[in-house]
């Protein structure tokens, strides 16, 4: 006869015991502890001032004048934010940013794309040279173009409205661009781009369909970058716009600093508030693809 097999018992299904963290050993946390302290006070020292700028932003005059710096503001209410917005004409300011940021950045990641793809995949006389010329663009100081520019633009009428600016910032964008995107293009193995060849890929289609979404977060990195320099730009902007209707926000800006000097730091607190809260957005939607570019880049380039 065979043996009655012996029932579970209560106590075979007891919890098995929670796994123990591993302890810290004072060795590891003295070694760690510098760094930890520099990453919080890199954290302060990037955090505090929007923090300290934010709850400016809620402050009146009176506060600003007569509170200490560190002080809270007394109410969280959106006047400032409203006057900013209505009399101090940022909406304005910021339409006319995106009217020049947009078409500017659309140029320059077409041309500077289709540029980098021409000088690294396609084999052609003379690309070298032409990526020397480039490379000589990035060299240039943009304060050496303005005059000219400015007295080429006049002539031909394009003073007095956002021309210029499109203009401008799309032929200072393109050198570093085409310099990025050919060192991106460099790294897509060349098979690729040969048996699309074979498939009958025209070079156009090899291009929008195979190499264009294969630097995809390159191309993200790089518009951000130049979105980030054309919005926040100051100098070619007021060098351009001699109208008050055409200003962009950061010239906008200026234009809270009344006479003799007088600062209204409300409304200006609440506008520099509005076009940090837009590019914030806009990094943190696209910082995964950013930093795949930047990765991506680092490895292969």
């Amino acid at each position: 006869m065979t043996a009655p097999t012996a029932l579970p018992t209560r106590a075979s299904h007891k919890p098995l015991p929670a796994p123990q963290r591993p302890r810290t050993s004072p060795n590891k946390f003295l070694k760690r502890a510098p760094v930890q302290i520099l990453i919080a006070i890199l954290l302060v020292v990037e955090i505090y001032p929007l923090v300290w700028l934010f709850m400016g932003s809620f402050k009146t005059q009176d506060e600003f004048l007569n509170s200490p710096v560190w002080a809270l503001p007394q109410n969280f209410n959106l006047d400032n934010y409203v006057e900013a917005w209505t009399t101090g004409n940022i909406a304005t300011y910021v339409g006319n940013s995106l009217i020049a940021t947009i078409p500017s950045l659309f140029l320059i990641v077409l041309f500077g794309v289709a540029a980098g793809f021409a000088l690294e995949v396609l084999v052609w006389k003379g690309r070298g040279t032409v990526l020397l010329v480039f490379l000589a663009g990035i060299m240039v100081p943009g304060q050496m173009i303005l005059l000219p520019l400015f007295s080429a633009y006049f002539q031909v009428g394009l003073t007095g409205t956002l021309w210029p600016l499109i203009i401008t910032y799309t032929a200072t964008g393109l050198p570093l661009t085409v310099f990025m995107m050919a060192t991106y293009f460099r790294a897509v193995p060349r098979e690729v781009f040969e048996a699309a060849a074979l498939d009958g890929a025209s070079m156009i289609r090899a291009f929008f369909s195979i190499g264009f979404p294969m630097v995809r977060n390159a191309v993200f990195t790089v518009a951000l970058v130049q979105f980030f320099f054309i919005w926040n730009d100051l100098l070619i902007a007021l060098t351009f716009t001699n109208n008050a209707d055409l200003s962009t926000i950061q010239v906008g800006l200026l234009n809270f600093t009344g006479e003799f000097g007088a600062v209204q730091y409300g409304p200006l607190f609440a506008a520099i508030c509005i076009n940090v809260l837009g590019t914030l957005v806009l990094y943190l939607f696209l910082n995964q693809r950013v930093m795949k570019g930047l990765a991506g880049g680092a490895v292969k380039g």
